[in-house]
């Protein structure tokens, strides 16, 4: 007899757990099959849908795979000994605690005090400087809440509420930079954005902001961006560079694909860049992206300028 999702229930479609963990359609259905997981109940079309618990542990799941696990041998194991083995390969285990400092952030969220949030990023912001409070502070910081969102301990709508706050934040701070325009000679002109099947914006904002400091000419389109799109705007907008952020969370497949399509499409016009936590990036690199972590991009920016100085000089 097929399960009936009950009224009222916290469940998710296969279309969000695909978006939410980076587990594509395909594998959660062949994992149905071959490993008795995850359990899907039926809505009343029929439909597949998830129970949150069951989230929690594809997310775990889907960490460890990019730490190298197979599916196999990790899918039947509980939430909690998922969890522990997390912590076992990376380093952390349960016992250690965030810095306080992070700790004080993250108990910030869970108690939803946004606006005591966003009061003591802002006054981190003043005394750290834009570039020092996103590679000390706000990286560090987005890992702890994304891995605490990972394992069931933060709900969703509360990392979405770190995320509206500390792009409120962040926007600001970018706005007070000075902007290079057309006019400044040897500015790199960068667009940044995400592919279509990437959700996550905070890597791409970080990004915008380490790029601005360095007096980069920044055109943001946001996340979810179609191929299409992406080609027609650097066409229009003359970039040099296209900068891409690719989070844990997006199917590795789906962003080497899209990569290929892109280089193919631009055929040469535009440098592609990439940064962020995807498997893809670090297992299966492809020549023809740059990827940097946040702390090389100044370094990447002066190494394009020398390029771009060398090249208008001849």
């Amino acid at each position: 007899m097929t399960n009936i999702v009950p009224p009222q229930s916290a469940s998710s479609t296969i279309s969000d757990v695909e978006r939410d963990t980076g587990v594509a359609k395909e594998t959660l259905r062949v994992w149905e099959r071959r490993y008795d997981f995850p359990q899907p109940l039926r809505d009343p079309h029929g439909e597949r849908v998830y129970p949150i618990e069951q989230v929690h542990k594809l997310r775990l799941v889907k960490r460890l795979i990019d730490l190298g696990f197979r599916p196999g041998k990790v899918i039947q194991f509980s939430t909690d000994e998922l969890q522990a083995l997390t912590g076992k390969a990376t380093g952390k285990t349960g016992a250690m605690a965030p810095a306080p400092e992070l700790q004080t952030y993250l108990d910030l969220c869970k108690s939803h005090q946004m606006e005591a949030l966003r009061r003591k990023l802002s006054q981190a912001l003043l005394m750290m400087g834009l570039k020092s409070f996103v590679i000390e502070l706000v990286a560090p910081l987005t890992t702890l809440i994304g891995e605490a969102w990972a394992s069931g301990q933060l709900a969703t709508f509360e990392e979405h509420l770190y995320t509206e706050s500390l792009t409120v934040v962040m926007r600001s701070a970018i706005f007070a930079m000075p902007q290079a325009n057309a006019s400044n000679v040897g500015a790199p002109r960068i667009l940044l954005t995400t592919l279509p099947q990437e959700r996550h914006g905070l890597g791409l904002l970080m990004a915008e902001a380490m790029c601005v400091a360095e007096g980069a000419h920044c055109i943001s389109l946001g996340v979810q961006t179609p191929l299409l799109d992406i080609v027609e705007a650097a066409r229009v907008q003359r970039v040099d560079i296209i900068a891409l952020s690719f989070s844990v969370a997006m199917n590795p497949r789906q962003a080497l694909d899209g990569l290929a399509e892109l280089h193919t499409r631009l055929a040469g016009c535009a440098e592609l860049w990439a940064g962020g936590s995807n498997s893809a990036l670090k297992r299966r690199r492809p020549s023809y992206v740059r990827v940097f972590e946040l702390a090389d991009l100044a370094g990447a920016i002066a190494e394009w300028r020398a390029r771009n100085a060398v090249l208008s000089a001849g």
